[in-house]
């Protein structure tokens, strides 16, 4: 059902009349040049203008926005330029090698169509894990319809088209927590190795993916250790730490700097001292609240994340787990599944450059977005008719977007209409009234 879904938005401009906006035609072009000419050096490709049918083109066809190039192949005044520079006589871009030979294949056998269908394809599976993540927090229905809403969400729908490897790498995340909460239950040395092999495979998509998959990393070993098993444990991290060297090693002969990003803007975040960083702290509100950037003014059903968030919290507070078995189990996986949506949000608030471009707003979380699921999932349990009510507005955004607007960014009302003019207040006095209306509920129980 998601892939159809997926499918369906392949008409949808991503900018303007483009249908590639921000860093996908460059993820494009270096699948291109690995396809073709088996190397990441894309000078060949910027002087042979490969780039020019997917660089937007701002109203107008990109044959017409030919221009000469320089020695390094970059484009003096046309639609798309080079952001990275020449290392050791290649031309080389900050996007690493990962992705790029990801979608070679694809690129090879039906061109930047058939890598579009791929992504969608990868995007379904990361909500198919997600819903299986859920199930370990709470049962269906609630766990697949917290997967299938979050799936159709705005931020979803945008990038399961979008040539970015964000939901290609919430699959990744996906699957290593899905592994580390088996091996916690039954210590098997496949399902160990099945996920440091899917966490060794996430710098390669963005060397930011590290932060939210520590947490995964380090539960995943300690559960397999606690569980007789160190030796595994021990494979576990070597595995990682052995793709991680090579990683490093690589991108030092390639980009000249441990991380592609050293081909790229100085300095990579775009702050200089710890006072930058910390003019940064109000992020935290703008990434959920913001009218135009934030999550819930695009996918209001979200919201449910954190009532999932609080409920984990007063359930170890009050100690539930001793009280209900499944419960220890269930506390488990929401802490693993907000640990790594807490490092996706750190990596949003302190390691981009900017929360606003040519891309769906709060494209910085949409990594996290299957590890959402399970805390979405409790809070529909919790608030069955606030969530429907959520999912409603979530759903009429997503249809609103598709059929009057393009992704990246959209110029749209949806899904208030005449009330995003209260935005955020609006939102935040919707955050007061759900946790209230949990607290009231909670009382009522107690006093039962």
């Amino acid at each position: 059902m998601l892939f159809a879904a997926y499918a369906a938005t392949l008409g949808v401009d991503a900018a303007g009349r483009s249908d590639y906006a921000g860093a996908e035609p460059h993820f494009l072009l270096a699948a291109a040049s690995l396809a073709d000419g088996g190397d990441l050096d894309l000078a060949d490709e910027y002087a042979e203008g490969v780039g020019d049918e997917w660089a937007p083109a701002g109203g107008a066809p990109a044959n017409e926005q030919r221009s000469e190039r320089d020695s390094s192949g970059e484009r003096r005044n046309g639609a798309l330029r080079t952001d990275g520079r020449v290392v050791g006589g290649r031309l080389v871009e900050p996007h690493g090698i990962g992705f790029g030979l990801l979608l070679a294949p694809a690129y090879a056998l039906g061109g930047a169509t058939l890598v579009v269908v791929l992504l969608a394809a990868v995007a379904a599976l990361a909500f198919v894990l997600a819903a299986a993540l859920a199930r370990r927090v709470v049962p269906d229905p609630w766990a697949t319809w917290a997967a299938l809403l979050t799936g159709l969400s705005p931020p979803a729908l945008a990038h399961s088209t979008a040539v970015l490897p964000a939901l290609t790498a919430s699959a990744l995340l996906a699957g290593a927590a899905l592994c580390a909460l088996s091996v916690r239950e039954r210590p098997l040395m496949r399902r160990a190795y099945v996920g440091a092999a899917l966490l060794a495979l996430l710098p390669w998509l963005d060397p930011w993916l590290l932060v939210p998959a520590a947490p995964v990393a380090v539960l995943l070993a300690r559960w397999t250790a606690r569980r007789g098993r160190t030796l595994v444990a021990f494979g576990t991290v070597e595995l990682q730490l052995a793709s991680l060297v090579f990683y490093v090693a690589l991108n030092n002969r390639l980009y000249g700097g441990f991380t592609p990003l050293a081909v790229g803007a100085d300095p990579v975040t775009g702050a200089a001292s710890a006072g930058d960083y910390a003019e940064r702290l109000p992020r935290l509100a703008e990434l959920f609240l913001h009218r135009d950037v934030g999550l819930l003014r695009w996918a209001p059903l979200l919201a449910l994340a954190f009532l999932g968030a609080w409920l984990l919290w007063r359930s170890r507070r009050e100690r539930l787990a001793r009280i209900v078995a499944e419960q220890r189990d269930a506390e488990h996986a929401a802490f693993l599944a907000l640990a790594v949506c807490a490092g996706q949000v750190a990596v949003a608030v302190f390691a981009s450059r900017s929360l606003a471009g040519p891309w769906f707003p709060a494209t910085q979380l949409v990594a996290a977005l299957p590890c959402a699921v399970p805390l979405v999932a409790w809070g529909l349990r919790h608030a069955p008719r606030a969530g429907v009510a959520l999912g409603a507005l979530t759903l009429g955004a997503s249809a609103w977007l598709a059929l009057t607007a393009s992704w990246a960014p959209p110029d749209s009302d949806a899904p208030w209409g005449p009330l995003v003019e209260a935005w955020p207040w609006g939102a935040a006095c919707t955050l007061v009234a759900l946790f209230g209306f949990a607290w009231w509920r909670r009382r009522r129980e107690l006093r039962l």
